[in-house]
């Protein structure tokens, strides 16, 4: 299975644990799934992990970006989408769509308003209790 991953998710992760980081290790843990990236989201994760108002200690920064580009497979997109509601969205969409993902897996509700795709667009507790617990 491909999984694209919100940034809130890594952030949530890499702040509180508990189900965010379970998902993440669920998803690494299996060889069946895929978490799927693109430069432009690799470059929001870090970006946003390092933001001082998230005050990560350097060896947990340092730790998360390890891991990130460990557990996760780069594709290049060729796809564009128009998100009106939230253009820095769109990457996760463009993604989405150009790997053909099963899920994309967000804490954010503007995803809502995405227009039809075939990925299932699901939260980290639906994700959680559908998928890691089933």
């Amino acid at each position: 299975m491909k999984v694209i991953i919100d940034t809130n998710v890594i952030i949530s992760a890499a702040l509180r644990d508990r189900d965010p980081e379970t998902i993440i290790l669920f998803v690494a843990e299996r060889p069946d799934f895929q978490w799927i990236v693109s430069d432009p989201i690799i470059e929001e994760y870090k970006g946003v992990l390092s933001r001082a108002r998230f005050a990560l200690a350097q060896d947990l920064l340092q730790k998360w970006c390890e891991l990130i580009d460990a557990l996760t497979t780069k594709i290049e997109v060729n796809v564009r989408v128009d998100f009106p509601r939230d253009r820095q969205d769109a990457k996760f969409l463009e993604c989405a769509l150009a790997c053909e993902a099963d899920y994309l897996i967000t804490g954010d509700n503007d995803f809502s308003e995405a227009q039809q795709i075939s990925t299932t667009i699901i939260s980290v507790s639906l994700f959680k209790r559908l998928v890691c617990d089933a």
